[in-house]
């Protein structure tokens, strides 16, 4: 059973996220507020279907890309899910997806000098290494853009991952027996590949002399070349290179990858200097499963399969900590927020969480019921528009409220005291003749100000009304006054006196 942790969330600032599952749902989680906010699920896209599980997901705004189980390439809208265009594999000629899925796709940014600004270039990389480079029409998805370009970036083994650069010029890619590799990808030549680091100390040494001498002097009288492909675990036992995750520590700097390997190992190479990795350490003891960069050039954040998270100074290759909660299942996606100090990250425990990269503790954490395979941040989502829609709220709410105080100060209806029948109860008089006696003071007051209200009535009675007019209308201009008085109605009876008055 996984460990289970009490972890207070204080919730996150405003942020808005797309995660994929496994049944090819595109789930929208926004967090709202001034304050700690709580993020919530505000959109799904797609229906549930596993043949379309989404493999891979990126997002160059304003678009979105995803890559999908049955072999199709998506671009869809990232504000409302709209499918702009959608196209088979590039590179599947005559095999089945699910034998050779997409793992590596990339939508680019920059538009070259050829091409015109509806159409838009993929990057699409499958299992089987065939990489392929195509222009599509965003209007007319038929039309010919030209042929597109394929080459194959393993002889043998099979991709795990694709990573492009900032000056989208470079790529790599790695995997199942693949060592890392970087290719250019204007001529679609291969600039780069790794090699493994020194395999064998003195340790290596004393576990295999503990064998048998006959094991040990068939492993001394290997190639160096063949030991250098099969470089033994902690036990003494060869095993293939297997790289499951890779990045670029710098968007802007090509020269420098950080990758992770399947038994639970972090390299750092520098393609201008070797081809073996500067650093090298163990995180643990499970599998890589995702690694990314921060903007500072010197961070990095790494999942591995029981679902620990950490951060690392590359630079030394010093644990700066891990973070606080323990996820119960393998990480799948790490995503760094690119303004926010925060990161995200979802895997198989289905549950996207939000982390605090300065304290490392947990913000906030969405369960989505299906196992996560990405999560990626909308960079558009800014605090100023949460912020002009809060006030747009707050305006509308006090317009809301000026209109019911208004309506019930013009609209009340005049409220009608019944006369009491002999059927009521003697209870309600008693409450009644309570209520009366408490409202004293009150009633007192309304009286003097009745009385004065009358005695200016009757002397501008008698200074503007002839003696033609008789006492009869007096006494209906008092009467009809007497009763907006009682029924609070002041300025109706000032309004039927001046009519009144003028009339006669």
């Amino acid at each position: 059973m996984p460990r289970a942790t009490i972890v207070d969330c204080p919730g996150c600032p405003p942020l808005r996220a797309l995660t994929f599952d496994a049944l090819g749902l595109i789930k929208v989680i926004e967090a709202r507020g001034k304050g700690g906010g709580v993020p919530k699920v505000v959109g799904r896209w797609g229906d549930p279907d596993a043949s379309k599980c989404l493999v891979v997901g990126r997002k160059i705004d304003p678009l979105l890309a995803v890559a999908r189980k049955n072999g199709v390439i998506e671009i869809l809208n990232p504000l409302n899910g709209e499918l702009f265009f959608s196209v088979s594999d590039l590179s599947n000629a005559g095999v089945r997806p699910e034998d050779n899925a997409i793992v590596g796709l990339h939508l680019f940014r920059k538009q070259r000098l050829e091409l015109t600004s509806r159409s838009r270039t993929l990057l699409a990389c499958t299992t089987k290494g065939n990489a392929s480079i195509k222009t599509i029409d965003m209007i007319d998805t038929k039309a010919d853009s030209g042929a597109p370009k394929t080459w194959n970036v393993c002889a043998s083994g099979n991709i795990s991952f694709s990573e492009v650069d900032g000056s989208e010029s470079y790529a790599l890619f790695g995997g199942k027996g693949v060592e890392v590799n970087m290719w250019d990808l204007e001529n679609c030549t291969k600039i780069w590949t790794a090699k493994p680091g020194s395999l064998f100390n003195l340790s290596d040494f004393i576990k295999i002399k503990y064998l048998c001498f006959s094991v040990f002097y068939v492993f001394i009288s290997l190639n160096a070349s063949h030991i250098e492909q099969l470089p033994p675990n902690s036990l003494g036992i060869f095993t293939p290179t297997w790289f499951t995750s890779a990045t670029f520590l710098s968007k802007d700097d090509r020269r420098k990858v950080v990758a992770g390997t399947n038994n639970h190992q972090v390299r750092l190479y520098d393609v201008s200097a070797q081809r073996r990795p500067v650093i090298s350490f163990d995180f643990r003891e499970n599998p890589i499963k995702a690694v990314a960069e921060d903007p500072d050039g010197h961070t990095i954040y790494i999942g591995n399969g029981s679902g620990d998270l950490a951060s690392v100074d590359i630079r030394t290759g010093k644990l700066l900590g891990c973070f606080l909660g323990k996820c119960s299942g393998s990480i799948r996606s790490i995503a760094r927020h690119p303004e926010l100090p925060m990161i995200a990250s979802c895997g198989l425990d289905s549950y996207l969480r939000i982390w605090d990269i300065g304290t490392r503790q947990l913000l906030s954490s969405v369960f989505l019921k299906q196992h996560l395979t990405k999560v990626v941040f909308d960079t558009n989502f800014t605090e100023e528009e949460v912020k002009h829609d809060v006030a747009d709220m707050a305006t509308l709410d006090d317009l809301s409220i000026d209109e019911v105080q208004t309506a019930g100060e013009t609209e009340k209806p005049p409220t009608k005291r019944k006369k009491s029948s002999s059927k009521e109860n003697k209870e309600g008089k008693k409450k009644k003749k309570a209520s009366k006696e408490k409202d004293g003071t009150k009633k007192l007051k309304s009286k003097k100000r009745n009385k004065s209200e009358k005695m200016t009535l009757q002397m501008v009675m008698h200074k503007l009304t002839p003696k033609s007019a008789g006492f009869r209308s007096q006494v209906y201009v008092m009467h009809h006054h007497q009763q907006c008085i009682e029924k609070k109605h002041w300025e109706d009876g000032l309004k039927f006196e001046q009519g009144i008055l003028w009339q006669v």
